[in-house]
């Protein structure tokens, strides 16, 4: 029997109205200053405060939200931030209308704190320790979940007692050299798919085809490496699971699988569930790992609950707390910790309760033996599947820090990004905040700053201590580092009075760039202001010199460290025990990080008034938002970032698969010749492999694309107009792609509230405060729901069946005329290039509309002149159509009826 209704006033939001209910369920729909009185003077319940205030356009608004206490009882569980999320997390029935929701929150609540009465609650733990510091921080649930709370017979083990700790283990073998037999790559390709299941040959060709990595080396530096495109729906994820399985089996080895986006990490980690289907086995055998800054760092959560954060923060803090006792891997980023979250408190806490500044004081630290990054890190060693990302994967190649034998076999899933990933890897900058960060990474705090950054003086005392040479070199690198730039460095460049020889460098640098860069305020491309490091002014050239001895000034003590670190390492003293040697070893790794960092800026400030090298594009800018300067400096990036792929990532490797849905942006030989140059595979010498199986989905019958030709570029209000009307048409279950964030919050401000009268419901990046992982939640679970969005949600966005049905982009993704775009256009065929750059775009956006073999989908191109030769980006048989946005509309509403009618129209040439 379901429990009395809260009685508390409660209040719900939307872009159709406002309503609230009383204490005794009486709902009426009011006005917004109505419903800021109510709120101000009384605490109601609501769902999601954040997006509630926005809506009312009341930030400071608080409440009891229903959030907050589904992730105090429910921790590290998931749920759709919405009244149909919650309703089908708890087991109640939604409330079917906007004007039931408020009367609906009630019921919720008291469903919810009813799971406290329950025996086999079995979050309990730390619950009552948990709920105690909540009320002293005064979180307004605190009284209600207290009042059925008992105390402990005993003593709770609560979060630092009850994370378990990792333990050191023997280095992994290398793999055994073995051949794999294809018939029983087949074989297990079977099993994993299941008895009965429809035999797929074009899958079980991929499986056969993808076996050939893990064929023996036959010679150094030359990895036996296949490039394969497998078309949506192909089943690509088991058909290379299958015969790395059958490897991993016969050889003992290790695979690492690499992706793009934490959705396809998540994708994978539970399809290897399949091959090992205990749960235990599954965690032993199969590890997914990220960068240090998405994992919690216990040592500042513990800060955080001990002062370190008040306010609103300090319940954020406890929040997770409770989530860290529960947790699978401690993945905040992407993990099992719920997106919504952090979003609940506007000013993010999050970001503090991770490693981002790599601060991390390693053995030094007292959950040194409980850290998650820790755990992941060692796991990682001993599993059968890791699951990283590109970034991740190359750092690991770059600077190998990890114990153990890497990994011999790399898969590249999602390897249509490895261009963009190695981009931004292997780019440098020196930056004002760039620089304030190796700053702050040597001095410590300064002035009234506060935390728990330690300099380097204080990470490695005891080695000054004990060593006169390393304290030399510790003490020198002090005062160099007084060189670079300190807070408020941009407010003295604004006003012309730089400190030191950086920040004058930056002066000099803000100076040129703003004399001769395109002012592009614009533009809708940005508003970003940068220009060619080419014939550089004297002051520049005087300032860069400059700057190149202090940089150099600090980069000689450095590596003397690092020297006398390695000594220490050989030649271990008496006093270096275990916890002081691991101290040592990540002190000696973040150090490498910041030498090779100066080492780039060298050599950059080496290209000011020097030779350029043909390898690297340099250019100078001013990064603004909104108008805003937040950065300033010069910057470099490989004219081409995949020839570094190949030298550190490839090379040493035994086998590789780089792997996509759309690898060619073009057919035939072309084709591959793009897919080469964006994956690396060119700079192979010889012995690469290709190889491709078209998608199995009757594109002719399931999709169509319609190009629309009477929206002019820039008209925002005709713009605004078409997406209106299309997502009507539709009934929702549109997605909608913007390259700029200005166009995309001008259409989303004019049609969402027209839409919502409809009943049809839209969410927004850059708009709604939610993060993408739980914008596309929602988007998911209401198949009246659209979604607009940018790149991000171009790529990596799975959303099968009835929620996505249309795919609206608001015109040619055209690449931002970079001076790095420019220079890679030069390099690479000129228009081709950029044909090859919109063409991979088109077929990723496109990507998203048929995910299965009974979807339906329209993608609308709003161009009025979409070029010929880009519709190659489309599968071949896509029936496509040129029209004006009235028929577009009629044919998109047409469709829509037809769908209700079967299970996706057949959409016939006209």
């Amino acid at each position: 029997m379901a429990p009395d209704p809260l009685a508390l006033p409660a209040i719900h939001a939307s872009h159709v109205g406002i309503w609230i209910a009383d204490a005794d369920g009486r709902v009426q729909r009011v006005g917004r200053g109505e419903a800021i009185a109510a709120v101000a003077a009384t605490p109601h319940l609501l769902l999601n405060a954040t997006l509630t205030g926005d809506r009312l356009g009341y930030p400071e608004l608080s409440g009891l939200d229903l959030l907050e206490l589904f992730a105090f009882l429910y921790p590290a569980h998931f749920t759709v931030p919405t009244p149909a999320g919650i309703a089908a997390a708890i087991g109640l029935a939604p409330p079917k209308r906007e004007d039931d929701i408020a009367a609906f929150l009630p019921q919720a609540a008291a469903a919810m704190l009813a799971a406290i009465d329950d025996p086999a609650w079995p979050e309990r733990e730390g619950a009552w320790h948990g709920s105690q510091a909540l009320a002293r921080q005064r979180w307004p649930w605190a009284p209600l979940v207290q009042l059925r709370l008992t105390t402990p017979d005993a003593n709770e083990r609560w979060l630092f007692a009850r994370l378990p700790e990792w333990e050191e283990v023997p280095p992994r073998a290398a793999p055994r050299q073995v051949r794999i037999n294809a018939d029983d790559v087949t074989a297990r390709l079977d099993r994993l798919t299941g008895d009965g299941a429809e035999r797929r040959p074009g899958q079980q060709d991929y499986a056969r085809a993808t076996a050939a990595i893990f064929e023996p080396r036959e010679r150094k530096d030359a990895p036996q490496m296949l490039v394969a495109e497998a078309g949506t729906g192909i089943g690509k994820t088991l058909g290379y699971l299958a015969p790395a399985k059958q490897w991993i089996d016969q050889s003992a080895g290790s695979v690492c699988i690499s992706t793009f986006t934490k959705a396809l990490q998540r994708q994978l980690s539970r399809e290897t569930e399949r091959l090992y289907p205990d749960a235990a086995t599954h965690r032993e055998k199969v590890v997914v790992r990220k960068g240090r800054e998405n994992y919690l760092c216990l040592l500042n959560l513990e800060d955080a609950l001990q002062g370190g954060f008040s306010g609103r923060a300090a319940i954020l803090a406890q929040l997770v707390a409770r989530w860290a006792a529960y947790t699978r891997d401690g993945d905040m980023v992407g993990g099992d910790l719920p997106g919504w979250l952090p979003a609940l408190f506007r000013r993010n806490g999050t970001t503090a309760l991770t490693d981002r500044r790599g601060e991390c004081i390693y053995a030094g630290c007292p959950h040194f033996r409980k850290c998650f990054i820790e755990r992941s890190a060692r796991a990682a060693t001993q599993a059968d599947i890791v699951i990283a990302n590109h970034a991740l994967t190359m750092v690991q190649a770059a600077r190998p820090r990890d114990g153990g034998a890497p990994a011999t076999r790399l898969i590249f899933d999602e390897g249509h990004h490895l261009w963009d990933a190695a981009d931004s890897m292997f780019a440098a900058a020196l930056t004002g905040q760039e620089a304030v960060e190796i700053r702050r990474w040597v001095l410590g705090p300064e002035g009234k700053s506060r935390g728990r950054r330690r300099g380097l003086a204080a990470r490695l005392a005891d080695v000054a201590s004990y060593d006169e040479a390393g304290e030399r070199a510790i003490q020198a690198a002090i005062a160099a580092a007084a060189e670079l730039p300190g807070d408020g460095w941009l407010g003295r460049l604004s006003e012309n009075d730089p400190w030191g020889a950086i920040e004058r460098l930056l002066a000099a640098v803000r100076g040129q760039v703003y004399a001769r860069a395109v002012d592009t305020r614009t533009a809708d491309a940005g508003y970003g202001l940068e220009t060619e490091l080419a014939d550089p002014d004297a002051a520049l050239v005087a300032a860069a010199a400059a700057a190149s001895d202090a940089v150099e000034a600090l980069l000689r003590p450095l590596l003397a460290l690092g020297k006398r670190l390695d000594a220490l390492v050989d030649d271990p003293p008496d006093w270096l025990d275990g916890q002081a040697r691991a101290r040592v070893d990540g002190a000696r790794h973040s150090l490498g990080t910041r030498v090779d960092t100066l080492g780039g800026w060298l050599s950059l400030l080496g290209r000011v008034g020097g030779p350029a090298n043909p390898d690297f594009v340099d250019w100078l800018a001013i990064d603004r938002y909104d108008g805003r300067e937040f950065d300033t400096g010069l910057h470099r990036h490989w004219l081409d970032p995949a020839r570094p792929i190949a030298d550190i990532v490839y090379r040493p490797a035994q086998g590789v698969l780089v792997t996509s849905a759309t690898l060619r942006s073009g057919h035939g030989a072309s084709g591959w010749t793009e897919a080469d140059i964006r994956t690396g595979a060119r700079h192979m010498d010889g012995g690469v492999q290709h190889f491709a199986v078209p998608s199995p989905f009757d594109y002719a019958r399931q999709s169509e694309v319609l190009i629309v030709t009477d929206i002019a570029r820039g008209d925002l209000p005709a713009l605004a107009g078409a997406y209106s009307r299309l997502i009507e048409a539709s009934g929702g279950g549109a997605l909608g792609l913007f390259s700029a964030i200005r166009r995309l919050r001008i259409v989303h401000a004019r049609i969402a509230d027209r839409l919502a009268r409809a009943g049809l419901p839209l969410y927004a990046q850059h708009v709604d405060p939610l993060d993408t992982g739980t914008l596309v939640d929602i988007f998911r679970a209401d198949p009246h729901a659209s979604l607009l969005g940018t790149d991000a949600l171009r790529d990596g966005v799975d959303v099968p069946g009835e929620s996505l049905r249309q795919v609206i982009m608001e015109g040619v993704p055209w690449p931002r005329p970079t001076i790095l775009h420019a220079a890679r256009r030069a390099a690479q065929g000129g228009s081709a290039y950029d044909d090859m750059v919109i063409r991979g775009r088109i077929g990723q956006a496109f990507g998203r509309l048929i995910r299965r073999a009974d979807d339906f989908g329209q993608f609308v191109m709003l161009s009025p002149s979409f070029p010929s030769r880009l519709l190659s980006a489309f599968p071949e048989g896509t029936p496509i159509r040129r029209l004006p946005l009235d028929e577009a509309v009629n044919h998109v509403a047409a469709a829509n009826v037809e769908r209700r009618k079967t299970a996706f129209p057949a959409f016939s040439p006209s």
